[in-house]
């Protein structure tokens, strides 16, 4: 760094010398440019140390920014769209679909047939445990497989997955009992662990700061779409009344099988990442490679760096991102997995008209998802829409507590009540969406993505268990539990926006002080794999 008088210690040394980089060769005019840029200033800092570069990316990045105009910028978006983006959205929508199939399977006579039922025809606390077992086994596995995903490449290991997944869920038509629904639950837990990281991944390598919100919300809107969908098959499924198997048996075997199907063209479709992608021109790769180059996250590095732990460790942001996931996925997979229940027991309609609400509902998540995202979009702010959205889940779930359910107009009361407790997931999806803009260094960013799901699985794993038997059809102690952790989400949110933006102004104030390294608009570091607290040049999104 340059004349300084104390380092802050918020944003840790790392510039080292730049070494000569003759011996890279090019094939586009644009990169040749840049290298050949007269070098005025000589201090410090002002070149690119690729032995801190991954060599894939260093074979296709140049030594400082280059300008990719509007039109051009828009046509590579495309092309990565086209080949990640539909990926992530189809698998999304899949993995979303097949952990639903147990909310509308348990109406369609899978407690009965598995022996889930009280004494009283009562639904047991057995089935809150097929939800469980599955976050259960991803808080045990989520670090190997983000240290996995790390390391190797990502469409192949994440179509491996969705065929393993997907032949898990069919083999759910062949249980018979509690024992054989937990292995098969735990098992789909294994294989499905690999999803969300890979999509954080895919996210920061394939796609700008500002694009990246709008990706994410876009796969992660699948949540609301399985609810549309998944509504209208699983009416459709429950129209079986004879033949071999039963209705719930007939709905994991077609989807089991539709996923098999969907890993193997997966492995066939989606490149790796931009330097491997066979599938695009060598100019277009460059242009991939340094239409990133912005984010200041990196790109791509398969060397374990023990520094960038204890970054992520002692980071607060590691925390408030993992703790935001875990106040979000507690009511989230509660609400999830007894959604049909609440809405057939709690709220007084048939079983068939719970199939069809339930549509209602995804459509309501998907109108939520999308209204937080132009928000974003048109303000600005992150963490004052994910505040905003949490509001009205407080007024639903208060209502849902407090309302006797008696009379109709008061069964549709409460029903666009528990629609409107869903809110929250606009500060689910925001989180994830500001953790792969904010952190940067592969290591660092595999650790603080493995907190953030072990601490989404807990919350996962937590969440059906506070809906007790005893409790239905109100679940009082849950819907209490949900205002605790809206309350906390609250906190968080305030905090972290603190935290960030005096971050913020920590490195402007460096810039003003004619710190080079603090306002470099070369970005002549964007690719030495450095961390968000080892580049002054790095601002946060909030």
């Amino acid at each position: 760094m340059s004349s300084m008088e104390v380092p802050d210690p918020d944003i840790l040394p790392s510039m080292r010398p730049h070494q000569d980089d003759a011996a890279k060769r090019y094939s586009m005019a644009e990169v040749e440019r840049a290298q050949s840029a007269p070098e005025d200033v000589e201090e410090k800092g002002e070149h690119p140390n690729y032995d801190k570069v991954d060599s894939e990316v260093a074979k296709y990045s140049s030594s400082a920014r280059i300008e990719i105009s509007p039109e051009e910028n828009t046509r590579l978006r495309k092309l990565i769209d086209k080949r990640v983006l539909v990926v992530m959205i189809t698998t999304y929508f899949l993995q979303a679909i097949d952990k639903g199939t147990l909310s509308f399977s348990s109406i369609m006579g899978l407690p009965k047939d598995t022996g889930l039922l009280t004494p009283e025809g009562k639904v047991s606390q057995n089935f809150s445990w097929l939800t469980t077992c599955i976050y259960i086994t991803i808080l045990v596995v989520e670090y190997p497989q983000n240290y996995i995903l790390a390391r190797v490449p990502v469409a192949k290991y994440l179509s491996f997955s969705i065929i393993a997944w997907g032949t898990v869920l069919a083999c759910h038509a062949a249980c018979k009992n509690f024992v054989g629904l937990v292995v098969v639950r735990t098992m789909l837990g294994l294989f499905e662990s690999a999803c969300q990281p890979a999509f954080v991944i895919l996210s920061a390598m394939w796609y700008k700061r500002e694009e990246q919100a709008s990706r994410v919300t876009y796969w992660y809107m699948m949540n609301g779409a399985q609810q549309i969908v998944g509504g209208l098959l699983a009416y459709c499924f429950t129209l079986i009344t004879d033949g071999p198997l039963r209705s719930w048996q007939w709905l994991f075997m077609a989807y089991g099988i539709i996923s098999v199907i969907f890993g193997i063209f997966v492995w066939w479709w989606m490149p790796d990442s931009p330097m491997r992608a066979k599938c695009f021109t060598e100019e277009d790769k460059y242009l991939m490679v340094e239409r990133v180059r912005g984010n200041q996250t990196g790109l791509q590095n398969r060397v374990f760096k023990k520094d960038q732990v204890w970054d992520a460790l002692t980071d607060p942001q590691t925390w408030c991102y993992a703790s935001i996931q875990f106040t979000t996925t507690l009511p989230t997979s509660g609400l999830g997995a007894f959604a049909n229940l609440i809405i057939s027991s709690s709220l007084g309609f048939s079983n068939l008209q719970t199939q069809l609400l339930s549509m209602v509902l995804g459509f309501y998540i998907i109108i939520v998802l999308l209204g937080s995202l132009w928000l974003v979009k048109k303000f600005g702010q992150n963490i004052l829409t994910m505040l905003g959205f949490v509001i009205p889940s407080f007024v639903g779930t208060i209502l849902l507590m407090t309302i006797p359910n008696e009379s109709f107009p008061q069964h549709v009361g409460l029903l666009i009540s528990y629609y409107i407790t869903l809110s929250f997931w606009a500060a689910q999806t925001l989180g994830l969406s500001m953790m792969s803009r904010n952190v940067g260094g592969q290591t660092k960013k595999t650790v603080v993505v493995a907190i953030n799901f072990i601490f989404w699985s807990a919350g996962n794993a937590i969440g059906p268990q506070v809906f007790l038997s005893r409790d239905a059809p109100k679940y009082f102690t849950a819907f209490a539990t949900h205002l605790g952790c809206y309350a906390l989400l609250v906190l968080i949110l305030l905090y972290f926006r603190f935290h960030l933006t005096r971050q913020n102004k920590k490195r402007d104030q460096l810039a003003t002080e004619g710190v080079g390294e603090a306002n470099d608009e070369r970005l002549a570091h964007a690719f030495e794999d450095l961390t968000d607290r080892e580049n002054p040049n790095f601002r946060y999104v909030y």
